[in-house]
């Protein structure tokens, strides 16, 4: 007994004799690419004749079909729409595109500090009232996540768990702005927390 290849790859079931059939989805879509095509090249007829141009119907029917295409092909290669604000994303794994209209939340918070570090690079009274509430919220947030404690609860507690040099900093408005080696040294000492 021998077995073909088709026989194997067959699902066993014999053909459906509508399967020679279109669709009712795409007869459908047919009808309606045929009636418009028939309603603009009757409104280009009569628009012409108005002015008194005469062109083979041939013409404008391939001009008509030849548009539709175009705004087929475009509509199916658009990206999707935006989601709406306030809309449900989804969760779990991602789908392999990426939302470009979206906001960068990390580029977001960067542009948090880089402003503040930016404008107050050579002003201590403006790196007093922006950056070292900034930087003294930042330590109390690690504090109370690591330790349970803020500055405020606990003074003695987390004085010890800050250090001298960053409790002091943090406390005390300095006179002039730290330079970027001392912040980096600063904002290294917060990350140990």
């Amino acid at each position: 007994m021998s077995t073909s290849i088709d026989d194997l790859l067959g699902s066993g079931e014999e053909p459906t004799g509508g399967a020679g059939r279109p669709s009712p989805g795409r007869s459908r879509g047919m009808l309606r690419t045929v009636l418009v095509t028939a309603a603009v090249v009757a409104v280009i007829l009569v628009g012409l004749r108005a002015v008194g141009l005469r062109v083979p119907i041939w013409i404008i029917v391939a001009g008509v079909l030849a548009v539709l295409a175009v705004r087929r092909v475009t509509a199916a290669l658009s990206p999707p729409p935006p989601p709406r604000a306030g809309a449900r994303t989804f969760t779990g794994e991602e789908p392999g595109t990426w939302n470009w209209s979206a906001r960068d939340a990390l580029r977001t918070a960067i542009n948090g500090w880089e402003r503040p570090l930016d404008w107050c690079a050579d002003d201590r009274e403006r790196f007093t009232e922006q950056v070292l509430p900034r930087l003294g919220e930042l330590a109390d947030e690690r504090l109370r996540q690591r330790h349970g404690v803020t500055r405020e609860s606990d003074p003695a507690r987390a004085r010890a768990l800050l250090g001298e040099p960053l409790w002091t900093f943090l406390g005390t408005p300095a006179r002039r702005p730290p330079s970027p080696r001392d912040l980096a040294a600063i904002v290294a000492e917060l990350e140990k927390l």
